[in-house]
């Protein structure tokens, strides 16, 4: 039998039991999405966030359903970046999954944007990914397996795609710069056995997205060629495609997860 004519097992190819993941902003909106769906594909999760009673209580609630773990940090800082990677190298001898989701927004007028907004932006939605990234990776590649390289998961927008209606002046160009610098690690860590991905979510229910929601929630959906919002199911299926052996020779791409939105 050639390697074209290989059986596939199809429950096998989706599966991401057994494997490590961390997921930064991992306690509500779309990290929590994507964690929950992790925790029920039989992976162990690490959820990170800032505020560690949130954190824990997210952890012990998916804790029902499978092997969740709490290790709060503030990524958007070199000290709880540093202080992440130590708490999880000394529980984890290997890591197969990065999702770097922790993010944050700042909606101003243009005159009277702040630069302490726009540092704030920069340095939670692209620096941190960067740098926590680079500090993992000799963990990540004592997870990469045969055929099953080890995963980076960056969460983007699909404001990063396209120009928002809205006046976040920081938040769409820290979302390209998260797209384009995907690209460039894929090209370094492939090589590693590690692949990066982004993933471009388009409008879902979390924290970030309330005020947008609560305004123009009927003109998204109006513009949506599938005339709805995202989902849980839409986001964790993308996320475990890309951290299973079905997404093993995905490399480089974003991904946009939005109905098509961006495209109309």
């Amino acid at each position: 039998m050639t390697a074209q004519e290989e059986a596939i097992n199809v429950q096998d190819l989706f599966s991401i039991k057994g494997k490590v993941a961390l997921i930064t902003g991992g306690s509500r909106g779309i990290g929590l999405m994507i964690a929950r769906g992790f925790v029920e594909g039989g992976a162990k999760v690490y959820i990170s966030s800032r505020k560690k009673e949130v954190c824990d209580e997210v952890a012990k609630s998916l804790s029902q359903i499978g092997e969740c773990v709490s290790i709060p940090a503030d990524v958007s800082t070199p000290e709880g970046r540093g202080e992440l990677v130590r708490d999880l190298s000394a529980k984890e001898g290997a890591l197969h999954v990065l999702v770097n989701n922790a993010g944050a927004a700042w909606g101003a007028p243009l005159e009277e944007y702040p630069e302490a907004g726009f540092d704030k932006v920069m340095d939670t939605n692209v620096k941190s990914v960067f740098f926590l990234t680079r500090d993992l990776v000799p963990l990540l590649e004592k997870g990469v397996r045969p055929g099953d390289p080890a995963r980076v998961i960056n969460v983007g927008s699909i404001d990063g795609l396209k120009v928002p209606r809205v006046e976040n002046y920081a938040y769409a160009p820290s979302k390209a710069a998260v797209h384009h610098m995907t690209r460039a690690l894929a090209v370094k860590l492939g090589p590693r056995g590690i692949t990066v991905n982004a993933i471009a979510p388009g409008p879902f229910e979390s924290h970030m997205t309330r005020w947008l929601l609560d305004n123009f929630q009927a003109q998204i959906e109006a513009d949506c060629p599938l005339g709805r919002i995202g989902s849980p199911p839409d986001m964790a299926g993308v996320a475990i495609y890309l951290s299973s052996r079905a997404g093993a020779y995905v490399n480089g791409v974003v991904i946009p997860v939005d109905g098509g939105i961006c495209i109309t």
